[in-house]
């Protein structure tokens, strides 16, 4: 399996980051290739053998995967010592409609599953504290990174010391939205000059989510130095990331995800 390694800037000792990479495609299949969501439609049977092939490949066991069942929301969960000791029902209630993770525990993958939606890892090298984080149009203009640096806070983070990283997602001239999408985001207080455009053939307008993330990151303490955007777009790049605005709703995700060693 191929990862798409993210770049945090500088170096974190013991830390990793990656996105998966769909590998071979057969284009008549939406899900075609690496897929670890197992609430989009697809096989069963094939996200459960994507998800130990990628745990062999990270040397971890198979429930060491941990990722949340995603609905556009803003919550965070915490994965501990006492989420740990539950069983798997109860596990799985802890992470329904749950779309960002923290952690401060060893060996443990957390991530998310994204198609064309921002996924972003966090990481405070020096309090090892860890997270991953979904942002769609929804979750940014909720400032879900907020929440997230916040709880990071609670385990013992300093929001000086967090570095981020953004993994593929859809670039701003393939993030057509409309005028409801722009008000939502100039209500929860970002500078649409800077994360806004229109198309001048069509009049619609263009997001730019990395940017608007990126805008909350660093209200929310991170320096704007430790902030490293991925410029692959999932759109565009759809034979080797997913994308729901090109292959449809029902097709596979990417999973971004982070673990510290």
């Amino acid at each position: 399996m191929e990862l798409e390694i993210l770049d945090f800037g500088k170096p974190v000792q013991g830390v990793e980051a990656f996105s998966t990479t769909r590998g071979e495609v057969d284009g008549r299949n939406p899900y075609s290739g690496v897929n670890l969501c197992d609430y989009v439609g697809d096989d069963a049977l094939r996200v459960l053998n994507a998800r130990i092939e990628l745990s062999m490949q990270l040397g971890v066991e198979l429930d060491d995967l941990v990722m949340p069942r995603q609905v556009h929301s803003c919550r965070v969960a915490v994965i501990d010592e006492k989420f740990r000791s539950l069983d798997i029902d109860k596990q799985e209630e802890v992470l329904e409609g749950v779309d960002a993770l923290v952690t401060t525990l060893t060996g443990v993958v957390i991530g998310v599953n994204t198609a064309d939606c921002v996924p972003i890892v966090l990481v405070d090298g020096q309090n090892g504290v860890i997270a991953a984080a979904h942002a769609g149009w929804r979750g940014t203009a909720g400032r879900i990174v907020k929440l997230v640096v916040d709880e990071m806070c609670r385990q013992g983070a300093d929001p000086s010391r967090i570095q981020a990283a953004m993994g593929p997602s859809i670039c701003q001239d393939c993030f057509e939205v409309g005028d409801e999408v722009v008000k939502a985001f100039g209500q929860t207080g970002f500078d649409l000059d800077a994360i806004v455009k229109r198309n001048v053939a069509t009049g619609k307008a263009h997001i730019d989510l990395r940017a608007a993330n990126r805008a909350a990151l660093i209200a929310a303490g991170l320096p704007a130095e430790s902030i490293v955007i991925s410029q692959h777009c999932s759109r565009c790049e759809h034979v080797r990331f997913f994308s729901a605005r090109r292959l449809g709703i029902n097709s596979g995700r990417t999973f971004t995800a982070i673990v510290k060693r």
